[in-house]
Parts: structure tokens; sequence; C-alpha cells
């Protein structure tokens, strides 16, 4: 078997990922299909383009509780709910159809309704991959579902053409509501999942958590930075073909099927050339010569003179695509710790989304009055440039980063408690390094505010780079959950440098310990330890709440 496949010796990722191929076959026909009967309502191109950003807006609003539901909740679970409430919605929308009685506004509501499932539905959907498959298949992975993606692509277009041009818009409406069933039952066979155990949270510290690990975590940012750059200009292609087909090559929906599938078919053609790239260039490298190709496609598909070349010339489009799409996927999935991960995903969601919907309404909105050619044109380009800064100032690389989770090096005096469950269900508490040690008490000193403060002796000779590591330990700290981070040297002797960092509670406090730092995090600790002539030696404070001053 190609090394590429190798993820689908797993028994149930293989049926789910051939149950996700037929779901999302169904959703490319439900775009087409919404976006031709706009166009044979004679709507505008900016309202053509509407269905895109009503089908991505909500992963605006929903993403990031999406992204917590997931990593708490029973993934599978999940999914069996929001599958069960995306074809109640489809089965409405065909019957409204079949009737006569659909409007372009209701169309774009139900494609928003049906958007916002995909919105808590997407995260507990990736996130469950490296659930089932082992570590070292899970870029693989990334890619093959990237594949199904793009198979359902290639045959969905030119499915609801064939289905429109025989049957009407409402058939394909119909097609996407089988699909989804096809999806939930294969949910509803599947038993014996196991979610991963995690410490509960609150639901805003588990949102916060989040977002703070993103802001400090290099990596993740900069992968994101570079696919928003990408997708703004990128997804005047999808939100504009419909209106080239139809208006330059006078097709319709079939020749505009047709285009789409070149589409797909590059895309899945463009999954197998992508691991022989990625052994040869870095994720940086493949994303910018990915996105300059797309880019020079884009202008391509106006500028040639005949449908054969352009059909052509979205294979090539199709090749680039899937080479930054599945690229910062496969690399994100890789480098999100377990602890997160389903946080992280729902704001590549969230970016993913958000991006496709701002870049279809607003290459909509400017195609009216400058043409949908030059808006084509101008997109194009500016995608080659923006691809020549990446390649000049490439994102940081994730190579080297360890991504397990270990036990946090120990340096706390007394040691961290936590509570974990005895066999019998109760609760039982352990030490991080030995038993015995006192716990803070009361339900409320549980959920307080922390403040950690380390003490390290650190000669003035070793100073200067101590300093230097400090600051990589910040970025630690904070993404595994500190609020605020500070270095002090102690007045009275300048040799002892004192730490000093907050947390929401102590049990952030001990998820910090146990749950959440990676081995990266673990080597930059101990870096920074070796500098120091002994153990470090913490304290942890817990805040008190402020008397309340009765007026006299």
């Amino acid at each position: 078997m190609n090394p590429a496949l190798a993820p689908l010796r797993v028994r149930i990722f293989r049926v789910l990922w051939l149950a996700g191929i037929v779901s999302t076959i169904g959703s490319w026909m439900q775009t087409v299909g919404a976006q031709w009967l706009l166009i044979e309502h004679g709507s505008p191109a900016a309202v053509v383009a509407l269905v895109q950003t009503a089908a991505s807006a909500p992963v605006l609003l929903l993403a990031l509780p999406a992204g917590v539901l997931g990593e708490f909740l029973n993934r599978r679970t999940v999914l069996i709910v929001v599958q069960s409430v995306q074809l109640a919605v489809v089965l409405v929308l065909t019957g409204l159809t079949i009737a006569g009685t659909m409007t372009p506004a209701l169309l774009l509501v139900l494609t928003f309704l049906l958007g916002a499932c995909s919105a808590v539905q997407l995260p507990a959907y990736q996130a469950i991959v490296p659930d089932i498959v082992p570590r070292p298949l899970i870029s693989d992975a990334a890619v093959l579902s990237s594949i199904g993606v793009n198979v359902a692509r290639a045959i969905g277009p030119a499915a609801a053409g064939l289905l429109v041009a025989q049957l009407g818009v409402a058939s394909v409406f119909l097609a996407n509501a089988l699909s989804f069933a096809v999806f939930l039952g294969a949910l509803l066979l599947w038993r014996g999942y196991e979610p991963p155990r995690g410490r509960p949270e609150r639901f805003l510290d588990a949102t916060r958590a989040g977002l703070r690990y993103i802001r400090h975590a290099g990596v993740i940012r900069g992968l994101y930075l570079r696919l928003a750059l990408f997708l703004l200009p990128a997804n005047a292609l999808w939100a504009l073909l419909p209106v080239v087909a139809s208006g330059t090559y006078r097709m319709g929906a079939g020749g505009y099927g047709l285009l789409l599938a070149a589409l797909g078919v590059g895309s899945v053609a463009g999954a197998f050339v992508l691991p022989p790239l990625r052994r040869r260039l870095s994720a940086s490298a493949v994303v910018s010569l990915s996105a300059a190709v797309f880019g020079a496609s884009m202008v391509g598909i106006i500028l040639l003179p005949s449908l054969p070349l352009v059909l052509a010339v979205l294979v090539v489009a199709g090749i680039a695509w899937i080479g930054v799409i599945a690229t910062i996927n496969g690399t994100v999935q890789s480098f999100l710790p377990v602890w997160v991960r389903t946080r992280g995903l729902s704001i590549y969601q969230l970016v993913l989304f958000g991006m496709t919907a701002v870049g279809a309404a607003v290459s909509g909105a400017i195609a009216g009055p400058l043409g949908v050619g030059p808006v084509m044109v101008g997109c194009g380009v500016l995608l080659v440039l923006l691809a020549a800064v990446g390649a000049a100032r490439p994102s940081v690389s994730p190579a080297g980063k360890g991504r397990g989770i270990v036990p946090l090096p120990l340096t706390d005096v007394p040691p961290v408690l936590a509570e974990t469950e005895t066999e019998d269900g109760g609760a039982a508490s352990t030490s991080s390094a030995a038993s015995g040690a006192a716990r803070p008490t009361g339900a409320d000193r549980d959920h307080a505010p922390v403040l950690v403060l380390v003490r390290y002796t650190v000669p003035d000779e070793r100073r200067p780079e101590f300093e230097k590591r400090m600051a990589l330990v910040a970025r630690t700290r904070r993404r595994t959950g500190a609020r605020d981070w500070s270095l002090y040297a102690d007045r009275e002797d300048p040799a002892v440098m004192v730490e000093a960092f907050t947390l929401g509670s102590w049990q952030e406090h001990v998820s910090q310990h146990l749950d959440r730092t990676t081995e990266y995090d673990a080597g930059v600790l101990e870096r920074a330890k070796e500098l120091a002539v002994d153990d470090p030696v913490a304290e942890h404070l817990i805040a008190l709440p402020v008397p309340s001053r009765r007026r006299a």
C-alpha cells in the first residue's frame, strides 16, 4: 500500500472517511444547486456569491464554543446530533423547493443554518481523527481527509449539474439529504468509541485557555496567518466561477459542474504529489509555491483563449489548492497538543470559513462595478506577491518541537497535588512527586486565582543567558495557562531571580503540571533551570476575597 494511504488500514477511519466523502459530495451538490437556483432567479453576482458567505459565516459566531464543546463532550455524540439536524434542515429545503415556495432570502437562511451545523461539527470531526489513528499517521490522515473533500469536489459538482439538467434543483437537495443519512448511519453503527478523558474546565476558562494558547504558540499563529492571507484573495475563484461559467463561457449547470470537477481532479492528484514534495521542501516552502501556482492559475483562467486550456489550468489550480490547505491542516493537527487540539482546530475553522465568507463577499461586491475578469486577475496577482513574501520570510518551523505531554518538571515545595479517581469512582489525592503533601482546601479556593513564585539562584556571569532563556519560559507558561508573567531580581540578594505568574485557579495550575506541558515546553524549562546553582523553590499563593466595607 502507498504510504500515503496507510491510515486506511484503520477500519473505523476508513469507514468514516468513506461516509464523509459521501456527505461532502452531497454538500457540494447542495452548493451548486443553491447557486444555480439563484442564477435561474436572475440574482446578481453579489447575491450568488453570498451562498458561500452564508455557508461560512456561522463559523465566525460558533467556532470557539464548538471547539470547547468538542473538547469536553463525547465527539461521536456531537457528530450524531449535528448530522440529524442537518438532515432535517435539508428535508425542509427540499420540500419548499418542490412546492415552488423557495425564495433567495429563504435559501440563504437555510444555507446559514447548514453552515451553523458545520461550524459545530468540524472541530469535533477533525479532532476525532487523532483519537482513532496512531500519531505517526496523523499527517497522512489529514491529507486523506483533504483527498476526501476534493474527491467530493470532483464528483459533487458534476453530479449536481447532471441532476439539475435532468430532474431540477430539488433533486440535488434530496441527494444531499441522502448523503447526510449515510454519514449518520455510519456514526450510529460505530460502537466502542472511548473519548479521551480530560480534566473538566469551566466553559469560559476553557475558551480563554484555547485563545491564550494560540496567541502564544508562534508556529500555530504563523500558520493561521498564512492561511488567512491565502484564502482572502483565493476565494474569488470559488465565489465567481459560476458567473465565469455562465457569462464568459455561456455554460449551463452541467458546464459549471465540469469546471468544478476539473478543480476537484487536480486536488485529488495534488494529494499524491504532495508527500514527495513535503520530503524535499519545508512546509512553509510548499505553501508558498502552491499559493503562487494558484494565483497564476487564476490569471490564466481569465486570459487563456480556449476552454480545454482553462480546464487544464483548473486541474493545476486544484493541485495548488491542496498544496496549501492540506499542508497547513496536517501541520496544525500534528502540532497541537492533545489538551487543546479541538479548541485549536476550532480556531483553524474560524480562519478557514471566516476568510472564505469575507473573501467571497468582497470579491462578489467588487465584481459588480469592476467586472469578474479584473477581480480574478487582481486576486491572482496578489496571491503571487504574497507567496513571494512568504518565501522570503518563512513561518516558524515545527520541526524538532516534541508534542507529547509530559509531567511539568517539579519545582514545587510542597509538591503540587491533584485529585484523581479511585477504582471505585471516588476522589483520592495524589501528588506529581510524592503523597502526603498539603493541599489548599475548599471548593472556593480551588477556583480562586493563584500566584506562583519560583525562585532561582543564578550566578552573575550566567544572568544574561538566564534572562534570554526565561523569555522562552514566559511563552511556555502563557501557553499552558499563565495569564500574567514577570521576572524579578531580589533587591537584597542580586543572585536570586524570581519568576512570578498567575493562573485563573488552582485546578488550572494542576492541569498545567499534569496535562498541558509538552516535551518541547519541558525542554525549555529544563534549559533555564540548568543555569541555576540549586533546584528552584516555588511558592503558591491563593487569592482571598477582599472583605467588603460596611458604611458606618
